[in-house]
């Protein structure tokens, strides 16, 4: 089973099943000498984590993390990272009754068809389950970056027809940042969670201060790798950037963003483009929005067809986990995957700048450089 690895120079593998032993990931390519802040990386898996509140998947796990390889005296050494997280919190006897039934919205269906062969118990690999490692490596990238003073958010602006703004809000346990909306999001859930159902939602991600230069043209633009790494996530259904599908309504006139001097440096004054052009950034903040599909896991009677061919009755069982809205676990993901991204193309703009001498003004590595806050040597 290949596209289990991710990233070009900063890459990662994850392993690992719903209802297995551990899931974790590998990471290659992070350099020697970082501070590995565990409890850092901790954090980051507890806003992932089911169980946290009546509003998400309510399996119980910790979701503790433990460092096996790369580290020495809390600092990385330039060989791979191993993180693994042990499952506990699974129960796979609801999932036996569903063994020989192709499940709605599922991918046990493409699965068999591909490899002849699928885990039923929580969806195997195909589970949401396995993002926790992504979560993990992506806190990794994310302490890289906190050396370039790079910042990475993601908020839960969409749930059904609300809609909420972008912007810090603490203590939500849902990642919305509008109080009112929020209230009305928790009302829908529990509707949904009484009636057995599920519905969609949008998380929109932010990434601050980047310098400009980083992504290539053509193929390996910062946009392109940032859709990849957005709709490899469980449940995406969409990605956007800048003004994205808006764009349809807009003329040229008031869809590019006019260039202007701004202390006496390039700037623009609307970010409609959303932090790219010619898919390099362009030292604006790239901002883009992911979507999620309804949770597949509902407790609603559906049709389906048994490996028989048959058409049967599907139900889940009613002690099967589930998400209400799995776009609100998908926060601290998109976070995580934004991070991973990010991190690659900037450990490769600083290793193509290492090789490019002498520096000059007409360099792109040159800006790269001159616009990242206290790189490390």
């Amino acid at each position: 089973m290949p596209g289990n690895t991710f990233g070009d120079l900063f890459k990662i593998t994850t392993f690992g099943e719903s209802h297995g032993k551990a899931i974790g990931v590998v990471i290659d390519g992070c350099p020697s000498g970082l501070f590995l802040d565990v409890n850092f990386i901790q954090e980051a898996l507890d806003q992932r984590r089911p169980g946290t509140n009546p509003f998400v998947s309510p399996r119980e796990e910790k979701d503790l993390v433990e460092v096996i390889s790369g580290v020495y005296g809390d600092r990385t050494t330039g060989a791979p990272i191993t993180l693994m997280i042990k499952n506990k919190g699974f129960d796979s006897k609801p999932y036996t009754a569903l063994e020989n039934i192709y499940r709605p919205g599922h991918a046990n269906f493409t699965y068999l068809e591909k490899f002849g062969i699928f885990d039923p118990n929580g969806g195997g690999r195909a589970s949401a389950r396995e993002t926790a490692s992504r979560v993990a490596a992506g806190a990794v990238a994310s302490l890289i970056l906190k050396e370039y003073g790079i910042e990475i958010k993601a908020y839960l602006t969409q749930v059904g027809p609300i809609k909420c703004e972008a912007y810090d809000l603490e203590d939500s346990k849902i990642f919305c940042s509008d109080s009112k909306k929020q209230k009305a999001i928790l009302e829908l859930l529990k509707e949904l969670i009484e009636q057995g159902d599920s519905i969609g939602g949008i998380v929109t991600g932010i990434i601050k201060k980047l310098p400009i230069g980083l992504g290539e043209p053509v193929f390996d633009r910062f946009e392109a790798k940032l859709a990849q790494a957005m709709l490899s996530i469980p449940a995406t259904k969409g990605f956007e950037i800048g003004e994205g599908f808006e764009s349809v309504n807009r003329q040229g006139s008031n869809f590019n963003d006019p260039l202007i001097l701004k202390e006496n440096n390039i700037a623009f004054l609307t970010n409609n483009a959303g932090g790219t052009l010619g898919g390099i950034t362009n030292g604006e903040d790239v901002i883009f929005k992911t979507v999620f599909k309804p949770t597949s896991s509902i407790k609603k009677k559906q049709t389906s067809v048994s490996f028989d061919k048959e058409t049967v009755e599907f139900q889940l069982d009613q002690k099967a986990k589930h998400d209400p809205c799995v776009a609100i676990r998908g926060v601290p993901v998109v976070k995580a995957m934004a991070a991973l991204v990010t991190c690659d193309f900037l450990l490769k703009a600083r290793l193509d700048c290492l090789n490019e001498k002498p520096y000059s003004k007409n360099s792109s590595c040159f800006h790269v450089i001159s616009s990242i806050s206290n790189p490390r040597p």
